[in-house]
């Protein structure tokens, strides 16, 4: 109820319809108490702080609060909400389907309603959609570790190829075996071209090098380097998760490590070496930049390129590295051989299978049993102690590479096997050769066609492989009928000219004249 004292009406109000009659901002209000403060009237504190009415300065003085802390939230809308009379089935939809993009529903409600949405609409569509999911959609919580010097070494394989690097102009497909410590995110890594067991005891075993020193744990995810799925038999007695491969554990036990694998479906838990990756592939970029080239020499120059840049990162990590060093084990293990080996028979078709992959091999080979060793880039293959062949070693599984210059003789005695043959495709070393080869099909019968290509592939065995590829393509371009005899004659070398060389007769007496007009000097 107003009262009326003085010719003036009291109003009681509340502190939010106070700050509504008042003008004043934050700062002012602050001039106003530190002016107070110092015994100014309440006049002088309102023209120090630009404020007509000392009534002003008496209402924050009874309210005790600044402006901004009275206001309240606006709890109602300023706009006629477009969506909602679609947003029930907006909402049924992100809780039947969580991972839906908020554009992608957008674009399903234009097409449900033709002409209630337009284009300029998205962006307010997903701050709603982004607004429903902070407040109804639950997240799993990633729960920050506590990490002790010298505990776990972390391993991943990250693919490198996106860097675009050339070995000799070549396309380089590789990623890294790249190990980290969590405590002082040391790091350090090698090349590789895929997560294999060969490939990760390589990575760990030259980290473990590079340290001189042995954490307790080894942690990786649950690549198939590292683990299996057990068999049906396992399964129905209950193991039900992944269990480590027998040549893994050998690694780590020769080491003294204990292993330590992520939970399925769960990068984050090698959140350390995950998060690193990144770091390191920017870094790479970056120099690569500033190299102003992305082509090696070799692959041995490309990774020690990658190195130099991680001892770099590294200089900054010693003071914490010191810390793991000194409480972990030292390295008294020799260094394990970077390879593994079987012994196979060489097959009647000269080829031998190494896991799951088909090679050839030279034809004297035939019939004998030989050591093929197994390295992370190629295989060596060995006859008693005889370093045989040495082959670029495929990856994955089914696969094959002939060499044409190891059955091309057989081919030869043998041309009808030739159009069958199951690894006919790797018998065309390049496209020039097979364009060569369906050329003939053209104006030949099938047999002489496969002849005269099976004689053109043994001048490149028996020459210079390039050489004779550079003489196709100038056959088919002129587009008249060649055979393997014009692919010869353009390989034979242009003729030099031997110079003529006039020697003429030596008069023996005019060197015993010389003879004697020395003695006569002396």
């Amino acid at each position: 109820m107003p009262t009326r004292k003085s010719g003036a009406v009291i109003v009681n109000r509340s502190p939010q319809e106070e700050v509504r009659a008042v003008t004043a901002t934050d700062a002012q209000v602050r001039i106003i108490m530190r002016e107070r403060q110092k015994g100014r009237t309440q006049e002088q504190a309102a023209a120090s702080a630009n404020l007509r009415s000392r009534k002003t300065v008496a209402k924050y003085e009874r309210l005790a609060q600044l402006p901004s802390a009275l206001k309240k939230p606006r709890q109602y809308r300023t706009r006629e909400d477009r969506f909602a009379d679609d947003w029930p089935k907006v909402e049924a939809m992100l809780e039947s389907a969580p991972e839906l993009e908020a554009k992608a529903l957008f674009e399903w409600l234009c097409e449900q309603h033709l002409g209630r949405y337009r284009e300029g609409q998205l962006r307010t569509f997903q701050r709603r959609v982004a607004t429903w999911r902070a407040l109804h959609q639950e997240k799993v919580a990633i729960l920050e570790q506590v990490h002790r010097p010298g505990e776990v070494l972390q391993t991943d394989g990250t693919w490198l190829t996106e860097l675009g690097v050339t070995i000799q102009g070549q396309p380089l497909a590789h990623m890294l075996i790249h190990s980290v410590l969590p405590y002082s995110n040391w790091e350090w890594g090698r090349i590789a071209q895929s997560e294999s067991l060969a490939a990760l005891r390589l990575g760990l075993q030259s980290t473990l090098v590079k340290l001189g020193r042995v954490p307790k744990f080894h942690q990786t995810d649950n690549s198939s380097a590292a683990t299996y799925w057990p068999g049906a038999k396992a399964q129905t007695e209950g193991k039900s998760q992944r269990e480590y491969t027998e040549g893994y554990l050998q690694l780590l036990t020769y080491y003294g490590l204990e292993p330590r694998a992520t939970h399925l479906q769960s990068p984050h838990e090698n959140g350390d070496v995950e998060s690193i990756h990144g770091g390191l592939k920017r870094a790479l970029e970056q120099h690569l930049l500033l190299r102003g080239s992305r082509d090696f020499e070799s692959l041995e120059a490309y990774e020690d390129f990658v190195q130099a840049i991680m001892e770099r990162r590294n200089r900054n990590r010693q003071e914490r590295l010191a810390e793991e060093l000194a409480v972990m084990k030292p390295l008294t293990a020799t260094p394990l051989a970077t390879h593994s080996q079987v012994r196979v028979r060489v097959s009647r078709g000269s080829l031998i299978r190494v896991q799951k992959n088909v090679y050839s091999v030279p034809t004297s080979l035939i019939g004998h049993r030989v050591t093929v060793r197994i390295h992370e880039w190629h295989l060596e293959v060995w006859y008693q102690s005889h370093l045989v062949t040495t082959l670029p070693r495929l990856i994955g599984k089914h696969g094959h590479r002939i060499n044409y210059r190891h059955v091309i003789d057989s081919l030869l005695r043998k041309p009808g096997g030739f159009r069958d043959y199951r690894y006919r495709d790797d018998l065309f070393p390049s496209l020039v050769f097979r364009r060569a080869w369906e050329q003939l099909n053209q104006w030949q019968a099938p047999r002489k066609a496969d002849l005269t290509y099976l004689r053109i592939l043994r001048l490149a065995a028996r020459t210079l492989e390039s050489d004779v590829a550079s003489a196709l393509e100038l056959l088919l371009a002129t587009g008249e009928r060649w055979d393997e005899t014009d692919v010869e004659r353009l390989l034979q070398p242009e003729p030099i000219p031997v110079p003529q060389v006039t020697c003429g007769q030596v008069h023996l007496q005019q060197y015993d004249r010389l003879l004697t007009e020395v003695y006569d000097v002396v």
